[in-house]
């Protein structure tokens, strides 16, 4: 068997149903794993900040039994990568292997489940790390912009959160919580499966099945879903930069992605997502304000959202600003040319193959059709949603998005020199 494309199954374990995302492709002696348990990201760690990011890297730390080392020295023999990590929504297992050793492969997966290494030596050795890191990001600008902000676009909610936690809050996490952790993430019903590469499905479905079967079945994540700010505000942090950083986001009101999503992508293309787009034309080419701007739409269960970026001199910021502004509000009330529309398409339609070539992205675009609730094939309908579009119709997409325009701003400036 060669090629096929992405498939959906469900596997049951334990008396959960599961499901499972799938493709075979033979071509290459190799096989991953990738689980994401929902609700296991920084979104959940409310009062407890940096938990869900210390609770994956302490995953990382091996088994109680052999360590971080012992451990590592295991998967290395037989050319296995086991790594855990989280976003906002999901804590995230890959594992990666040569065919001959998937078994040992799923075995060592068992391993670190049952017995991961929950001491005080790991648990410290994680703070410290992270502890560091957070030293590390006082320095840097676009971290602390970008951090404003979902500050200022999503106050008072856990999208405002750093993921890295505080110094204090950090400080505060004990092993009884990485144990609690572990209970409230590790459930079956929270669990989804994306299988690819060089395996016979039920045959590693199966190895799974006899990995995972300990686990309870807990129940469903249920996501919350977070308003954007309309607020306008405008927030800036004064450092010692020599560069001003721009980060800016508004709403972005879409009820339908099925019908909406390819007319968003084409819109944000033309207003700030390539070379010749609006925003880099203007700011860019014309008035040499920066040397890259951006702007693109930010689409998940939690939250809808425009979000962009540009860095400049400090002497230029405010005139940045006032630019971004412009350029967005007229673009929003006139729309775009045919010429526009037309280059659009014609790098969309053929970028967007070229992003699904290998087997983990087309698993990786399959898996976030399938959070998003469309059908798993849904690029093909996207690729011909974006060909038959026609000029009425995306503007008079652009023109209803008039909340686009309450934009909210995040600046790392220098209080001494932006004058």
């Amino acid at each position: 068997m060669g090629l096929q494309a992405s498939a959906l199954t469900h596997q049951e374990i334990n008396q959960a149903k599961v499901p499972v995302i799938y493709e075979e492709n033979h071509l290459l002696p190799m096989g991953f794993i990738h689980l994401a348990f929902r609700g296991g990201g920084s979104l959940s760690d409310k009062n407890q900040l940096g938990l869900a990011k210390l609770f994956a890297q302490v995953l990382n730390e091996g088994t109680k039994e052999l360590g971080a080392v012992g451990f590592a020295q295991l998967l290395e023999q037989k050319a296995i990568s086991l790594n855990v990590d989280t976003s906002a929504e999901d804590l995230q297992i890959t594992l990666e292997f040569l065919k001959e050793y998937e078994d040992e492969a799923i075995t060592r997966l068992k391993e670190l489940l049952k017995s991961p290494n929950f001491t005080q030596n790991a648990l410290e050795k994680v703070k410290t790390r992270m502890l560091a890191q957070l030293l590390q990001k006082e320095s840097d600008f676009d971290y602390l912009a970008k951090l404003t902000l979902k500050q200022e676009l999503f106050a008072n909610t856990p999208l405002a959160n750093a993921a890295l936690g505080t110094k204090e809050s950090l400080q505060k996490i004990k092993l009884d919580d990485l144990k609690q952790q572990f209970a409230k993430v590790f459930e079956l019903n929270k669990l989804v499966v994306v299988l690819g590469g060089d395996l016979k499905v039920n045959q590693t479905l199966n190895r799974l099945n006899n990995a995972l079967n300990f686990l309870p079945q807990g129940k469903a994540y249920e996501e919350p879903y977070f308003e954007t700010s309309d607020k306008k505000s405008e927030k800036v942090l004064y450092k010692d930069t020599e560069q001003a950083f721009v980060y800016f986001g508004a709403p972005f009101k879409i009820k339908d992605l099925k019908q909406d999503l390819a007319k968003s992508k084409v819109m944000m293309f033309v207003l700030g997502g390539g070379f010749g787009s609006r925003l880099m034309e203007k700011i860019r080419v014309q008035e040499g304000l920066a040397y890259s701007v951006y702007i693109r739409s930010n689409f998940s269960k939690v939250a809808h959202f425009a979000s962009g970026y540009l860095q400049t001199k400090l002497s230029t910021q405010a005139k940045s600003v006032a630019l971004v502004k412009k350029i967005i509000k007229e673009f929003i009330e006139k729309g775009m040319t045919q010429q526009e529309l037309d280059d659009a398409k014609k790098f969309l339609l053929g970028s967007e193959p070229l992003r699904n070539e290998t087997i983990s992205s087309r698993l990786n675009t399959t898996y976030n059709y399938f959070y998003l609730g469309l059908p798993l094939n849904f690029n093909q309908t996207l690729l011909d949603q974006i060909q038959k579009m026609s000029l009425k119709e995306i503007n008079d997409f652009i023109k209803e998005h008039t909340e686009i325009n309450d934009l909210t701003f995040a600046i790392v400036s220098n209080k001494k020199k932006d004058k």
